[in-house]
C-alpha cells in the first residue's frame, strides 16, 4: 500500500504528523481522500491483539470536528440529526446520525455539550465538507456559529488506556464513558472511540500534539495503530462504517 500519494490524479492530503509515522516505519495508502498510516512494523495482527491487550495510538486527524456555538445551536443540531440536544447533559456526548430529508443517513457524529450554547461535533473524513454544508443549511436563519476546527486528533484505546493516560497527565481522572470536556484552550478530551476497548480521543494543536505523541509512546503500553487494525477492531465490535453499512439508503430504523 505505499506509493505516490495520489490516487486518480487527485492529490491526497497529508496528515500534520506524517513525519512522525514515516520515523515509525509506517506504509500508507490512501482514505477519503487523505494519504493514512495502514500498517507499521509490527503488522496488522500484533496491532490488533496490542489495542485488546494494552494501548494503542491512532492519528485520527483525517476527521473533523466542529464547534457550534450561539443561542440556537441547539436548534440547528435538532434540524439535522434525530435528537434532543437540551437533553444532553452539560459535558456528555452522544452519538448520533446526520440526516437527509428521507431520512437517510449521511453521517454518524458524536456530539458533545460543551456548554448552556456550544456543542463539539465529530465528523467522519470522507464527509467532513458535505457535513459542513448541510449544517449549514440546516443552520440558515438561525443564530448559531459553525466553526470547524483545525487540529489534531489522536485516539488513545485499550484497556491501559485509562492508566497511560493518567500517567502523560492528561485530566482523567473521574472522567466517564462518553463525556467529552474542554480542557484547557483549542483542547478537546472525551471519552469514546472506535474500537469496542475504553479509550480517549483529543483534538489539540499541532505544536501540543507532537509534545503528547512524545510522551505517551514514552510509555512501554503504548504502541502506533494502523487504519488496517483499526478497521478490524471495529469490525470485530460491530461498529458501523459509513459509505458501507449505513449509507443514505439506510435510515436510522
Amino acid at each position: 500500500m505505499t506509493g505516490p500519494d495520489e490516487l486518480n490524479s487527485f492529490p491526497l492530503r497529508g496528515l500534520p504528523l506524517r513525519d512522525l509515522h514515516e520515523k515509525a516505519g509506517a506504509r500508507f495508502g490512501g482514505f477519503a481522500g487523505w494519504s493514512m498510516p495502514i500498517t507499521y512494523p509490527l503488522g496488522v495482527m500484533k496491532e490488533h491483539l496490542h489495542t485488546r491487550e494494552q494501548a494503542g495510538l491512532f492519528d485520527i486527524s483525517h476527521m473533523k470536528l466542529f464547534r457550534l456555538t450561539g443561542p440556537d445551536a441547539g436548534t440547528a443540531l435538532a434540524r439535522a440529526c434525530p435528537l434532543d440536544p437540551a437533553a444532553i447533559a452539560q459535558n456528555r456526548s452522544k452519538y448520533t446520525l446526520l440526516l437527509d430529508e428521507d431520512a437517510g443517513i449521511l453521517d454518524d457524529l458524536i456530539v458533545t455539550r460543551l456548554g448552556p450554547d456550544a456543542f463539539m461535533v465529530v465528523a467522519n473524513a470522507g464527509n467532513a465538507e458535505a457535513d459542513e454544508a448541510e449544517l449549514r443549511a440546516r443552520a440558515e436563519g438561525l443564530d448559531v456559529t459553525i466553526e470547524p476546527l483545525d487540529r489534531v486528533f489522536l485516539a488513545l484505546q485499550g484497556p491501559a488506556a485509562e492508566a497511560v493516560a493518567f500517567r502523560a497527565g492528561l485530566p482523567v481522572d473521574g472522567f466517564v464513558f462518553m463525556q467529552g470536556i474542554e480542557p484547557r484552550a483549542d483542547w478537546f478530551l472525551s471519552r469514546s472511540g472506535y474500537t469496542g476497548e475504553d479509550g480517549f480521543e483529543i483534538g489539540l494543536p499541532e505544536a501540543d500534539a507532537r509534545a503528547l505523541v512524545e510522551t505517551l509512546l514514552a510509555d512501554q503500553a503504548v504502541a502506533w495503530i494502523g487504519l488496517a487494525a483499526r478497521d478490524s477492531l471495529r469490525l470485530e465490535a460491530g461498529l458501523c462504517l459509513h459509505g458501507q453499512d449505513i449509507t443514505p439508503d439506510t435510515n436510522p430504523v
